[in-house]
């Protein structure tokens, strides 16, 4: 903008006429327009920039989700996860006379309604019971991986690709099938666990539609763990949801941190301690009689003042550890000691 009457602008004149340029090219004065967003701009800032399950989302995704757990707060968790992909990969092998890999895709903490949703159908959803913590788990088991154990279990060549019919319900065949498959899994997760708690997961029903397999309400938190299972050229996903409600009884010890399969008590540490504990001196006080007093007696106490006691030769002596009551017994001399016989001992139940 020139300068009036040959004036030059001063700096807080010239920031105050860029300002009321901008604002008239906001309004469309000069004719320019608002830019409008594309689709991409409107889903990064919607959170939906991550893949299509909600991970890695940012914005208001992220905003949402952030009232989640996330499992990394629970690190035994990842061990027994571990744990369980080395034994279901043998498991697996004995199980269909295969070349079995089972690899641990993602761990992850979800609501339980959105994983329902995103739960890709046609799938066999399990139900399962940890007996000792009183609640409930889900297996999903995908189409492919479904085809799959059929295939090999019924004797299907080598080489080919399992054959995948949709728009049909699954047959008795394969429901059956697909049981035996999930009890297999169940033991697997069950001798996971026994390390760090003594648990029980027990088959309870096999669901084809998601809303039979409801087993918390939309809004709690879930961990979902994803398997990857592959036989030589063919294969599917495995899914294990545990809600956090399951894992309440055990939250205290999934928050314990060790390496490698070290977890649970140290049964090392524990012997040393109590070792040392036995070998620790005490000492103990013999109690001959207790009386109370005013604080004026105490005061007019002068030297050669006597207290008499009701104690005599014969009454019992009590052994005290500190404040702790331990032993009554006599009191008695064996050699140059003056010594004390035990003759029962004192309980919190006990009167003074």
């Amino acid at each position: 903008m020139a300068p009036e009457d040959g004036k030059e602008m001063t700096e807080e004149e010239r920031m105050a006429a860029e300002w009321e340029a901008a604002a008239n090219s906001g309004e469309g004065g000069d004719g320019a327009t608002a830019k409008a967003l594309s689709q991409d701009e409107i889903d990064s800032l919607l959170g939906f920039d991550g893949d299509k399950n909600g991970e890695g989302g940012s914005g208001i995704q992220a905003i949402i989700n952030s009232a989640l757990v996330s499992y990394e707060r629970l690190p035994m968790l990842e061990v027994v996860y571990d744990r369980l992909v080395r034994m279901l990969t043998t498991s697996l092998r004995n199980f269909t006379s295969d070349n079995v890999e089972v690899s641990l895709d993602s761990i992850t903490s979800t609501r339980f309604g959105d994983y329902l949703n995103s739960v890709p159908l046609p799938a066999m959803l399990c139900v399962f019971k940890a007996q000792e913590w009183d609640n409930f788990g889900l297996l999903t088991i995908d189409s492919a991986l479904i085809y799959s154990i059929v295939d090999v279990l019924l004797g299907g060549r080598r080489g080919t690709a399992a054959m995948r019919i949709e728009g049909r319900p699954y047959t008795t065949i394969e429901r059956n099938l697909v049981e035996r498959l999930t009890t297999v899994v169940l033991a697997d997760i069950t001798t996971a666990f026994e390390p760090l708690s003594k648990v029980n997961f027990v088959f309870d029903r096999l669901e084809t539609n998601p809303r039979f397999a409801t087993i918390a309400r939309p809004a709690n938190a879930a961990i979902v763990a994803r398997l990857r299972i592959d036989m030589d050229d063919r294969g599917g996903r495995l899914e294990l949801l545990l809600p956090y409600a399951t894992l309440e009884p055990v939250r205290e010890l999934l928050l314990q941190m060790f390496l490698g399969e070290k977890f649970g008590r140290d049964s090392i540490w524990e012997t040393h301690l109590a070792t040392q504990l036995w070998q620790t001196d005490v000492s103990i006080s013999a109690v001959l009689d207790q009386q109370m007093m005013s604080l004026n007696d105490i005061m007019n106490l002068k030297v050669g003042s006597q207290i008499m006691f009701d104690a005599t030769p014969d009454s019992m002596v009590e052994l005290r550890c500190g404040d702790q009551r331990m032993f009554n017994g006599r009191m008695g001399r064996r050699g140059p000691y003056m010594a004390i016989c035990v003759e029962n001992k004192l309980t919190k139940g006990d009167g003074v």
